[in-house]
């Protein structure tokens, strides 16, 4: 081989070489300047349903010098509770008596007075159910109890709770709306940088809450969830 062709052939290989290195390292800028092209959004879905449970605990209270006669009288009070509860469609299996609480008064060292009565009892009967319209509508026959001699105690100690349980049933519903939301923002604004939506790089569930709607309806819920995704710029 002469020396023409020797110079000839090494000219193309030492450029083919500068191409290759050239491609690489344009590869390699290119990787650099991209690499912290990325967009962090947030996605949110909310959801309003109604209660799907309702907690009521039935609180009464009474007073009185004998023991027996007290527990007695307590007894035929919570059995009036009881047939008023089934009366409106509760079950037996939804209604939960609880065991009396008595009190000896006189037995209690910090008492510095005396009291009209010695004892003082406390029942509560708790509904338990999923009829969550069917005890509203109980609760506001009360009036019906104090007919027959029974005053449920309010102000004090628990209340009427509200909850939704089915929340796994719609949960994935809700974080699909949350991750279609997070790609629209992300879609805006990479459209608004003059690029293109890559693809998801990392995604975070975020947080599921369950509130009341409002203090006045407790029984409506509000459901919320955010999800964090990070995508990729092009």
């Amino acid at each position: 081989m002469d020396k023409g062709k020797s110079m000839i052939i090494a000219a193309a290989v030492a450029a083919v070489g500068l191409l290759l290195l050239g491609l690489c390292l344009k590869a390699g800028i290119d990787n650099f300047v991209n690499k912290d092209r990325m967009v962090t959004v947030k996605g949110l879905a909310e959801m309003q349903v109604d209660a799907d449970k309702v907690t009521w605990p039935i609180v009464t209270r009474e007073s009185g010098n004998d023991i027996k006669t007290l527990y007695a009288m307590v007894s035929r009070k919570n059995a009036s509770i009881v047939e008023f509860l089934k009366q409106n469609g509760i079950t037996d299996e939804e209604i939960n008596v609880n065991p009396i609480e008595v009190d000896d008064r006189e037995m209690n060292e910090y008492a510095n007075e005396r009291v009209p009565y010695r004892y003082r009892a406390r029942s509560v009967i708790t509904v338990i159910s999923n009829k969550v319209s069917k005890v509203r509508e109980i609760t506001a026959k009360q009036d019906e109890l104090l007919e027959r001699g029974i005053v449920i105690e309010s102000g004090e100690g628990p209340s009427i709770s509200y909850e939704f349980t089915s929340f796994t049933d719609i949960k994935p519903k809700m974080m699909e709306q949350a991750i279609a939301n997070a790609q629209k923002t992300a879609e805006q604004f990479a459209k608004s940088t003059g690029s293109g939506l890559g693809k998801m790089e990392t995604a975070e569930q975020g947080v599921f809450s369950i509130d009341d709607l409002d203090s006045n309806t407790p029984y409506k819920k509000s459901l919320r969830v955010v999800s964090t995704i990070t995508y990729r710029l092009d």
